[in-house]
């Protein structure tokens, strides 16, 4: 008995085996690429909304002079009428706050 094998990659179930093999190598492609697209994510950045506030707040400090200029106002007009008290008591116990505070930094 002899046997053909010219045409033996002519049967049915050679072509149903080629067939599975190209499906299967298919969707492996699919599969690849969808991971792929899915690690490809582009990165993104939010900021919060504590963020933005310190932000702003940040912006106008840098632009302000750090002068209260309707205070040095109502003090010179003040002074300049003659009703201008000074607590020296306070004053006395401010200074010696402050001369501590030198201190204790050294």
């Amino acid at each position: 008995m002899a046997i053909n094998i010219n045409n033996l990659q002519n049967t049915p179930q050679v072509k149903a085996d080629k067939t599975d093999q190209l499906v299967q190598r298919q969707q492996t492609t699919v599969q690849q690429n969808a991971s792929s697209q899915a690690t490809q994510k582009q990165d993104s950045v939010s900021i919060t909304p504590q963020a933005q506030q310190f932000s702003k707040l940040q912006e106008k400090a840098a632009n302000s002079s750090g002068i209260d200029q309707e205070r040095v106002d109502k003090i010179k007009q003040a002074i300049a009428e003659g009703k201008y008290k000074i607590n020296v008591e306070m004053l006395a116990k401010r200074i010696m706050q402050f001369e501590g505070d030198l201190f204790d930094r050294k």
